[in-house]
């Protein structure tokens, strides 16, 4: 097992940290909690032009060829940025689906000329009403649909749109693709985006704190709010690599059973959402009254750390799956 990212995919990250600073800054964040799609003018396309949304698939199939460690990072700078657009649920679970089930659809995702979304074990489909494909967990099997019904459903993070998918008008059987391991791809993309939350709610309280002066000095140089922030550190720096480590997993299927696989997953998961919620509350607590108005950006994030957090299996309902890997 290699312990180090290469060279090739610190770029890659970087590249599209800059991306995504340039197309998706915070105001574009706020702007898509009313416009008429939720999404970001531009963004879908340029990432369809850098080939992210095409990670996950063969190049045989006109993918990139490359495994969820090489997206695992991508996630987190998504997370980081505030994307609102169902990054996540196209390229790491949708994409590799419908690749694995040899998918007449999946030269359009390629592209982006058609945005996926996943609704899975009985979960919101996020994004589902401007997509153009859902898939849905059904028992075994996934199912992928080009029409269907549904009902919106309120969500803390208006930038993360959720509905609930009642039926499937125009569905197919992905057969050869595994709703258990779109399952693990789902969780382990979540916990990514919530250390890239996670992140940036630190970086932005240690900001903060640095300019803000109480008593003639910064208010980062009290010990309390310096422990606050080294308590957040550890977090992330003790999840991030448990998120590496399940892609890890879920890219080798040949060195372990699903068993194994989704023990890694969900301790991933755990981590990273207990990371993610500690950090939104010490950057409200260190922030004070400012950190509670619509006005300031940082309830962007706390609001999407919040729902990530709990999204794709809370930490509690992950740390049971983990004890059950292990016999406890």
């Amino acid at each position: 097992m290699q312990f180090t990212f290469t060279d090739e995919q610190d770029m890659f990250r970087d590249t599209v940290r800059e991306l995504f600073a340039d197309l998706c800054p915070p105001e574009a964040v706020r702007a898509s909690w009313d416009n008429d799609d939720g999404r970001v003018p531009g963004l879908w396309s340029a990432l369809g032009d850098m080939g992210v949304l095409s990670v996950l698939a063969p190049e045989s199939a006109g993918g990139l060829g490359m495994d969820e460690v090489d997206l695992v990072r991508i996630l987190e700078e998504a997370g980081y940025a505030g994307v609102p657009d169902p990054l996540m649920e196209h390229a790491a679970i949708a994409v590799p689906a419908l690749a694995e089930a040899g998918s007449p659809h999946l030269a359009a995702a390629l592209t982006g000329e058609t945005t996926c979304t996943v609704a899975l074990r009985g979960g919101a489909a996020v994004g589902a009403a401007g997509a153009d494909l859902v898939l849905v967990e059904q028992g075994d099997a996934l199912l992928a649909a080009t029409a269907w019904r549904m009902t919106p459903r309120t969500s803390i993070d208006q930038s993360r749109r959720l509905a609930t998918i009642l039926e499937l008008d125009e569905r197919e059987e992905l057969v050869g693709a595994d709703a258990a391991l779109a399952f693990d791809r789902a969780a382990l993309g979540t916990a990514a985006q919530c250390v890239g939350v996670a992140r940036r709610l630190l970086d932005a309280t240690v900001e903060y704190v640095g300019e803000r002066h109480q008593f003639g000095k910064p208010v980062g140089s009290y010990q309390a709010v310096k422990h606050h922030l080294a308590n957040v550190r550890l977090a992330v720096e003790f999840a991030a690599p448990l998120v590496y480590r399940a892609a890890w997993s879920v890219a080798h299927p040949e060195s372990h059973d699903a068993v194994t696989r989704g023990r890694d997953v969900s301790m991933a998961k755990a981590m990273a959402a207990d990371a993610v919620d500690l950090a939104c509350r010490q950057a409200l607590q260190c922030h004070g009254a400012i950190g509670y108005t619509f006005e300031y950006d940082l309830q962007l994030w706390l609001k999407r750390g919040w729902a990530l957090a709990a999204a794709h299996g809370d930490s509690r309902s992950h740390r049971d799956r983990v004890a059950d890997a292990l016999g406890i």
